[in-house]
């Protein structure tokens, strides 16, 4: 027999030291955010709005979101500068009204931030100035800061039935901007939304259509969720997607936005996998609905429909076990619902055998003199 000597402590095996690096910036990044928690106010904000910009697709990772922040650079510079001057005024805003920190971490974990970010970032995509336009950055500034004043009230409302908000502020601010403007403000004029348009693209992209346009229409439709068209864009978007949880690039691959329902506020099953799938179908045809309904009015769909599709889907009523959805404090990336419901599971499994053995002990003692 070969003599083995074991590893010193100093010779870890390379392999399980990648992991460990690797496990370190994926996930939602728990170590990354206590070191945090001991900084600077500087570093705090800087961790928070990346997490902020990340959470527009579900993803609680600062170094996601720092991927994100570059594709967005990639699209277009002047869209990612609006994008972080909002979130980074949505996220102080909601610290000096106070918002509770400590409330599921909704701060630290960049849940004040990410309709600031959409709120900059359309503001600019949707301005007839083009890029530049320094004077945008007034009312940019100021729709951001009533961010956390319409997240909290609507909060209010949706913490009743224990649903999330989404993007509906975002939605309710752009739309109140854009209907205040419109195309012929001096100073704020915005892109003009005339019915129908977007049905004759459609008709027009379908006859052009080949496979290299069906090959890009993924990651084309994953950027769409920030209102970018650059397939390159959506691919770094869906790396740093892969790189938070693995789960929720699948889904949002398979359906965008509205995909990662069953991996996000449901525990993955093929049950939820599938009300997934139905719920993507779903928000396509209210899409296209929205879309011409909203366009009437010379407005933008905004995310409108994925909001309402959502939180119709997640108001479903179920006896099915594997169909039950998380409560919101207990929501996290899809690999962690998993593993904390299996150590759940565990943990009930233990507790029955316990119970079983203890009745079995108690019934097998001797009869009590006469």
């Amino acid at each position: 027999m070969e003599n083995k000597d074991p590893p010193s402590p100093g010779e870890a095996p390379s392999g399980s030291s990648f992991l460990r690096a690797v496990g370190l910036i994926t996930g939602d990044m728990r170590l990354c955010g206590e070191w945090v928690k001991r900084q600077v106010l500087v570093v705090q904000l800087l961790d928070w709005v990346l997490r902020g910009v990340a959470q527009v697709m579900f993803v609680n990772n600062p170094v996601s979101g720092l991927l994100i922040v570059g594709g967005l650079f990639l699209q277009n510079p002047w869209w990612a500068l609006n994008a972080l001057i909002g979130t980074f005024i949505s996220t102080v805003s909601a610290l000096l009204l106070g918002q509770n920190r400590s409330k599921w971490g909704a701060v630290s974990a960049g849940l004040h931030g990410y309709n600031g970010t959409l709120v900059g970032m359309l503001m600019a995509v949707f301005s007839a100035k083009g890029s530049w336009y320094w004077w945008l950055l007034l009312p940019n500034v100021f729709m951001c800061m009533l961010c956390p004043v319409v997240s909290s009230a609507l909060s209010s409302v949706a913490g009743k039935w224990d649903l999330p908000i989404f993007t509906l502020p975002f939605n309710i601010l752009l739309c109140l901007h854009v209907a205040a403007t419109g195309g012929n403000h001096p100073y704020f004029p915005q892109v003009d939304f005339k019915p129908n348009d977007h049905l004759l693209a459609l008709n027009e992209s379908v006859q052009s259509l080949d496979i290299s346009q069906l090959f890009f229409s993924v990651p084309v439709g994953v950027g769409q969720v920030y209102g970018c068209s650059s397939p390159w864009t959506g691919g770094v978007f869906l790396l740093a997607l892969l790189l938070c949880s693995p789960t929720i690039c699948l889904h949002a691959v398979c359906g965008s936005a509205a995909g990662t329902l069953s991996g996000v506020f449901y525990v993955l099953t093929w049950q939820t996998h599938l009300l997934a799938v139905f719920c993507a179908l779903f928000c396509a045809y209210m899409t296209g609905a929205v879309s011409q309904l909203m366009s009437v009015l010379a407005l933008p769909a905004c995310t409108w429909p994925f909001c309402l599709s959502t939180l119709i889907f997640l108001l479903i009523s179920s006896e099915i076990r594997a169909v039950c959805r998380l409560p919101l404090s207990a929501v996290s990336h899809p690999e962690e619902n998993w593993r904390r419901l299996k150590e759940k599971e565990k943990s009930e499994q233990s507790r029955g055998e316990g119970e079983r053995r203890n009745k079995r002990h108690d019934g097998g003692g001797s009869d009590p003199p006469v």
